[in-house]
């Protein structure tokens, strides 16, 4: 690509006579270009050469411009090959504060999900899983372990614990394609009611890094819940790691008004048993 070419494909040269920073001006020709589709994602951006060229400044500039990009996961920099527009997150507003699986929320949003069955056994429980379920130590459980798919980018793992006596059918069904939730609500007219979940950041191991084809120590968000049904029977214990770098929870929040009672909501419980609550 030509230093014109390239220029043309970012729009206007620095304004030398903005009070903008010559970085911050770039950065938004960049994120211009990614904004309108001019670079797709996964496609190289010009070189640091090709960018000081085009725009006529230093290298510390534009550096520190691609470093802003990088932050705000706009782009991803690979040593040695260059800077490349990152994939779009995807975003979920269900899966933090509804009891809509992740099978439901990407659908709804487009995308046609699907999920590889890595583990489908039954089980004696062990005392984290029996005490979350409310079942007897080495009752038998089903443990479901999908990794799931948009596209063909792996995207979330996540293994579900739930009573054997409940939904016996689960142990042979086909979960490829179709929803866990869904296969409860058809088969045994269990339906979810409410449940709890948590949500923090780790880094991936070896075999998370493996499964979702990143480097390890990249980037992971671990979610744990217990949901229960209608007749407050705790039905599943999960575990789900998402990808740190195609993953994005949004919620809606409000003030608590003055009739309302917010002693339920305790955001500082960290102990051990909230999920069994």
């Amino acid at each position: 690509m030509t230093t014109s070419s390239t220029a043309s494909r970012l729009g206007p040269r620095i304004d030398r006579s903005s009070a903008l920073p010559y970085y911050v001006q770039l950065k938004e020709r960049l994120m211009e270009g990614i904004r309108t589709g001019r670079w797709q994602p996964g496609e190289r951006l010009p070189s640091e050469l090709e960018l000081c060229e085009s725009f006529n400044v230093s290298r510390t500039v534009v550096r520190q411009a691609l470093q802003e990009l990088a932050y705000e996961g706009l782009v991803v920099r690979e040593k040695g090959r260059g800077t490349f527009v990152a994939e779009p997150k995807i975003s979920s507003t269900s899966l933090v504060h509804s009891l809509v699986g992740f099978h439901q929320d990407m659908a709804e949003r487009g995308f046609e999900p699907h999920s590889k069955v890595l583990e489908q056994v039954m089980l004696p429980a062990n005392q984290q899983v029996a005490h979350y379920l409310h079942l007897e130590e080495l009752s038998p459980v089903i443990k479901l372990e999908r990794l799931r798919y948009i596209r063909q980018d792996p995207i979330v793992l996540v293994t579900s614990y739930l009573p054997y006596e409940l939904c016996p059918l689960a142990l042979s069904a086909d979960f490829s394609q179709h929803s866990l939730y869904a296969f409860l609500e058809e088969n045994y007219d269990i339906s979810l009611n409410r449940g709890r979940r948590r949500i923090e950041a780790v880094v991936a191991n070896d075999e998370l890094a493996s499964l979702f084809q990143v480097e390890p120590g990249s980037p992971l968000l671990r979610m744990e819940s217990v949901s229960f049904s209608e007749q407050d029977r705790a039905i599943e214990y999960f575990i789900g790691y998402f990808r740190g770098d195609r993953s994005r929870f949004e919620v809606e929040v409000n003030r608590f008004g003055p009739q309302s009672d917010p002693s339920h909501i305790d955001p500082l419980r960290m102990d051990e048993d909230w999920l069994a609550r």
